[in-house]
């Protein structure tokens, strides 16, 4: 990592989920971020073998992507990024996401969700049309080093135009478990994961804050610096159509529901700016 002169902090967004959640407890394990238990993961042969598989990811935590690191742009400070953050999480609901798999992802394995997740891919694109204002473009090492991947033409002009091959319709959710695995060790990987993470990747999962990461130097590790929960208030559904229904208690509505309203609100407010 050296020929960086004048290396400035970089900043990602990303989702982690609580503190304390048993997915968390388990990824910090695997990566060996944040613990004192640093004993070997139920599978593995030796110390060496898994610093190896996990080297890369340590680096960045356990995490999904929302916004990739970036650089601030001049003029603009960590504060006002922090207040940005603030303001967005105070306006979004949680997104839905669901359990987990296992699963590789091109020659690493990562955590990914069981079903389709149309939403997690329109929550990350407005994260990264939000906070593209503040973010400096890219120098020369960086689009250097990001253009040694095999990137189509679609994920070189998101590179360019917004520092990150992977968003919009590229995104895919995933939380980054191992660097490279040779096909041969692929299996073995596997079952130490699914020993590793067991019954953690059950629960109904939703993107409900957002985590500001920040890496001061190269050769350090990216570290939270705050979680954001999300904090707009709960759609509920009105019930007093009939005298049954006044007798029932006030019940929130299912996330997929709340996201399908947000969308069709979307939707009408666009045919409205197109009618004026």
């Amino acid at each position: 990592m050296t020929g960086l002169p004048n290396f400035e902090p970089r900043y990602a967004l990303y989702f982690t989920p609580p503190p304390g959640n048993p997915l968390t407890l388990a990824g910090d394990r695997w990566l060996r971020r944040g613990v004192s238990d640093l004993c070997l993961p139920l599978g593995m042969r030796d110390a060496k073998s898994h610093q190896l598989l996990i080297e890369e990811p340590r680096r960045y935590g356990f995490h999904a992507t929302l916004k990739a690191p970036f650089r601030l742009k001049p003029g603009t400070s960590r504060p006002e990024l922090i207040s940005a953050i603030e303001k967005f999480a105070r306006s979004q609901r949680p997104c839905p996401v669901g359990p987990l798999r296992i699963a590789r992802s091109g020659n690493t394995f990562a955590l990914k969700p069981r079903c389709p997740t149309p939403f997690a891919r329109s929550f990350a694109s407005r994260v990264v049309s939000a906070f593209d204002r503040i973010r400096a473009p890219l120098d020369s090492w960086e689009l250097t080093r990001r253009m040694q991947a095999p990137l189509d033409d679609v994920e070189t002009t998101h590179l360019v135009t917004w520092g990150y091959p992977y968003v919009f319709e590229r995104y895919d959710f995933h939380m980054t478990l191992t660097g490279a695995v040779d096909v041969r060790e692929s299996d073995e990987v596997q079952r130490c994961l699914e020993a590793a993470f067991g019954s953690a990747l059950d629960d109904d999962f939703a993107i409900d804050s957002i985590t500001l990461c920040e890496q001061e130097n190269p050769d350090s590790d990216f570290v939270a610096v705050k979680r954001f929960p999300f904090n707009a208030p709960p759609i509920e559904v009105s019930n007093n159509s009939t005298e049954a229904d006044n007798a029932l208690p006030s019940m929130r509505l299912p996330v997929e529901e709340i996201f399908r309203l947000q969308e069709m609100e979307k939707t009408e407010n666009n045919e409205k700016r197109f009618l004026r």
